[in-house]
């Protein structure tokens, strides 16, 4: 069984996917859905059903003294639709301070072309959210 990661925002959701053996994290894509949850929903449905997935983690987006963001609610929000419509999925949540943050360093050091970084960026923060829970259920 795999475990999916996911960096929720406003307009683009990043996902991420271990491999059948749960050793590696790869980032799979970036749903753009302008503020609309179903088409998030819908994407995630095909994916779990394809990548046979036990366990979804989604990171939040908590202050770095330790506080709720305003983002914390709205992903709490769409966390409570996930466990609606995927009720037999587990749902973990993790924080995912910096993770953006390491996403940019990486795609500068990987010399990516600043066009392209906004389509991936979302991604790539979705494996660093799915390699920190890995990290955490294997120590």
């Amino acid at each position: 069984m795999r475990k999916l990661g996911i960096d929720y925002g406003d307009s683009r959701v990043g996902i991420s996917i271990t491999d059948a053996l749960g050793i590696t994290v790869q980032g799979l894509e970036t749903i753009h859905h302008n503020g609309n949850d179903k088409i998030v929903l819908k994407r995630l449905e095909e994916l779990l059903q394809e990548y046979d997935v036990d366990t979804i983690v989604i990171g939040l987006p908590i202050n770095m003294n330790g506080t709720k963001t305003e983002r914390v609610e709205v992903t709490e929000k769409f966390i409570h639709k996930l466990q609606c419509k995927f009720n037999k999925i587990k749902i973990e949540k993790i924080d995912e301070r910096l993770t953006t943050v390491a996403a940019h360093k990486t795609m500068n050091y990987l010399n990516i072309n600043k066009h392209k970084k906004k389509d991936i960026v979302d991604t790539i923060s979705a494996v660093y959210i799915l390699e920190t829970y890995m990290k955490k259920i294997t120590t």
